[in-house]
């Protein structure tokens, strides 16, 4: 809602409109990966929880559309209509996606049973234990809070990206008075989000049995167990703050997204990784803590998560080409 007139939409299309495929790409390339990796977690995440995964996939495929279709000749619904379509997925699309990320922290209603593979009528490992299937997750209050995180997060970063342009003229000061207003609200909730996950209990692994029990403070324990994560962490916090200070301090406008940008994809890092290290069940059950998935009952053979190690390897090179690729664009 920061832009009004059709120029200032269009200076959003300009930039953002080609970079719509990368995060499409992404939530299909981690579904690819969550399979080869962890074939229970996608059964039973994607497979069980699919009403919330099926939003997300929509609030994708109607961005798409939208840039696609927006301005194109004989548009029959209107420009309005993929405007509205763009909103949704910009609102209601990085808020869903932040409550689907928070069941790695408060799970969900499922149940497991490996030895169901054996039933030829129904070999059904994983199976959710209410209607909802994945809905329910919007009924968490934790969630609904990195729901808000994620949404702010994204805005905020759209804002700096666009302040990094010259050629939007006064748009671009409207970005920047609007990062006053975003910036904060993500900081708070944020620091709101980690003080709960730090002051909440979590599932602990006995990595010799495999039982699963109740660990208070599991989460601020990985961090202060692991350090590395906790680097990375604090790294990333640090990035994160410096780069909107220096934006409230208006300083630098064209490189703060990229200050902004490094902290989040490292703190972010870091607390996904925090979710399953240090012996923690990565999805908890709200069932039967017993049924939670870890890292050892979740993953795939030896082999395939020996093959998808050495895929991970060109991630780099992956990177280094998309940023190519976008400044082609550019």
């Amino acid at each position: 809602n920061v832009a009004k007139s059709k120029e200032e939409k269009n200076f959003i299309v300009k930039y953002a409109g080609h970079k719509w495929e990368m995060t499409f790409t992404t939530l299909v390339t981690f579904g690819g990966a969550a399979f080869a990796s962890f074939p229970l977690f996608y059964s039973t995440s994607f497979g069980g929880a699919y009403w919330l995964w099926f939003a997300i996939l929509f609030c994708f495929v109607i961005q798409a559309v939208s840039f696609e279709f927006r301005d194109d000749a004989g548009n029959i619904f209107g420009a309005k209509t993929y405007e509205t379509f763009l909103f949704i997925n910009g609102a209601l699309g990085t808020f869903l996606l932040g409550v689907a990320v928070a069941t790695f922290f408060s799970g969900g209603a499922f149940t497991v049973n490996k030895v169901a593979l054996t039933d030829a009528s129904s070999p059904v490992i994983s199976k959710w234990a209410n209607g909802w299937h994945g809905l329910d997750a919007l009924a968490n209050p934790m969630n609904l809070l990195l729901g808000v995180v994620i949404f702010t997060c994204a805005r905020t970063l759209g804002l700096l990206y666009l302040c990094t342009k010259e050629d939007i003229g006064e748009f671009k000061e409207k970005c920047r008075k609007r990062v006053y207003i975003t910036a904060p609200i993500f900081v708070l909730t944020f620091v709101a989000f980690v003080l709960w996950l730090f002051l909440s209990k979590g599932l602990s692994v006995d990595p010799s049995t495999g039982v699963i029990a109740v660990e208070p403070y599991k989460y601020l324990h990985n961090m202060l167990q692991v350090w590395p994560l906790a680097l990375i962490f604090l790294t990333g916090v640090v990035f994160l703050l410096m780069g909107i200070g220096r934006h409230l301090l208006n300083k630098g406008l064209s490189k703060n997204f990229y200050i902004v940008g490094g902290g989040v994809v490292l703190a972010v890092f870091a607390l996904l990784l925090c979710a399953g290290y240090n012996n923690t069940a990565f999805l908890p059950s709200t069932i039967d803590i017993q049924d939670s998935l870890t890292l050892y009952n979740a993953s795939s053979s030896l082999f395939t998560l020996k093959v998808m190690a050495i895929v991970s390897i060109a991630i780099p090179f992956v990177i280094a080409y998309i940023v190519w690729a976008w400044r082609k664009l550019r």
